[in-house]
């Protein structure tokens, strides 16, 4: 691509990195740089300066080439100095557990950037499903700046918060095996951001979208998308099914994923003000998406790690209490909690030690300390039954599917 305006620095280079940032920053007109702890991915990628990008619709595959493209370890330390320096705009996807890890080669760049470029400021997009990430993230750095930069900090490097919606599968070991930089994603291109998040000008970044009153987008993302998905996967799952779209064609799971998104949009209408026609819209164009056979999204990855995503404010309990708040029963959200419960895949390490807990201290010490929820109440009551008739090889149909009752 000719014309490059700027450098864009990529902190990881897996499904989101590649499959959605580095496309939109590559768009734009961005020189990339990824930084990443996979060291065979990384001289794939360095041999091959660029990366195989497959998006996937249901009437269309493209591959697209995405180059030139450097690659840095994260533990290269002179190199991320010097990426960080050079940076125009960064951005983050690498986790929320790895964030204290990347806090530490961020400030030790941010300590040659302070003294190369004083007065051009640093705004990173941060793509990572925490709430309240920017905060996090920028006392992680502070812990890890001299003391005489946390002003810099403070008033040279922006913290942007972002909601990711690009949905983006991993190749099988057969594709990988062929092109080791490939990744497939699905050709949404869409990202919504905090618009006051950033210091100095926004960057004009295709499909990004500054938005006010972030923390209703955080929720519209958690709590609709999110959820669907998981009351997709964990239902699924229990059905035997090994994709996505596989689940939501079965009547026995589908209009669960759908009534849950439809209990969860009630419940942002009401929270946060949003217009109900285009909650109804949104759910439709998932319900469109999740049904992409080209994508072959695995179940595997929808419902992986389901002690992170049974926690209190994540994406199932977070948003049937949030429909109980406003008076909404979250029947189909209440069956996706159960079935994240009995969710055993032997090759998941959440799932296994989620199954240990629940053997060892009980569904009731587990809905208090994995859900934040009193086994005494109302919700915790809902979801024991519905536990128990799951593992009992029960699976009812919804009674109307979309149907959303008030308590």
């Amino acid at each position: 691509m000719s014309g490059l305006k700027g450098n864009a620095l990529i902190f990881g280079a897996g499904n989101v990195g590649r499959g959605f940032l580095g496309h939109l920053l590559y768009l734009s007109g961005y020189r990339l740089t990824f930084a990443d702890i996979d060291q065979s991915l990384l001289q794939a990628i360095r041999e091959r300066q660029g990366y195989t990008l497959r998006l996937a619709d249901q009437d269309r595959v493209e591959d697209v080439w995405i180059a030139p493209v450097h690659a840095i370890h994260v533990e290269d330390a002179t190199a991320m100095a010097q990426a960080i320096t050079a940076a125009d705009i960064a951005v983050t996807a690498v986790g929320a557990r790895a964030l204290p890890v990347l806090a530490q080669s961020l400030a030790t760049g941010l300590v040659q950037r302070a003294r190369a470029r004083p007065e051009v400021p640093l705004n990173i997009i941060l793509c990572e499903n925490l709430r309240d990430a920017h905060r996090i993230f920028r006392e992680l750095i502070r812990q890890n700046l001299p003391s005489d930069l946390h002003r810099y900090l403070d008033q040279c490097v922006g913290l942007v918060m972002s909601v990711i919606a690009r949905m983006v599968t991993t190749p099988s070991a057969e594709m990988r095996a062929a092109d080791p930089t490939l990744i497939i994603a699905e050709p949404y291109q869409h990202l919504p951001v905090d618009r006051h998040g950033f210091i100095g000008p926004i960057p004009a970044i295709v499909g990004m979208e500054p938005r006010d009153r972030f923390d209703a987008w955080v929720d519209w993302k958690l709590y609709i998308h999110n959820a669907g998905h998981a009351v997709l996967a964990y239902l699924g799952y229990r059905r035997g099914h090994h994709y996505g779209y596989q689940a939501l064609e079965d009547p026995q799971v589908g209009p669960w994923s759908a009534q849950a998104m439809r209990e969860s949009a009630q419940a942002l209408v009401a929270e946060h003000g949003f217009d109900r026609a285009q909650l109804e819209a949104d759910v439709q164009d998932l319900l469109r998406r999740f049904a992409n056979r080209a994508l072959a999204d695995p179940i595997s990855r929808l419902a992986r790690d389901p002690l992170r995503k049974l926690a209190p404010a994540d994406r199932l309990v977070g948003a049937a209490t949030l429909c109980l708040r406003h008076g909404i029963i979250p029947d189909a959200l209440s069956w996706g909690i159960a079935a994240g419960l009995t969710f055993d895949d032997p090759a998941d390490a959440s799932a296994v030690e989620l199954q240990r807990r629940l053997k060892t201290e009980g569904l009731d010490r587990v809905l208090a300390e994995v859900c934040g929820l009193d086994p005494t109440s109302d919700l915790a009551g809902w979801i024991r039954v519905r536990y128990q008739r799951l593992c009992a090889g029960e699976m009812p149909l919804p009674q109307r599917e979309g149907a959303v009752e008030l308590l």
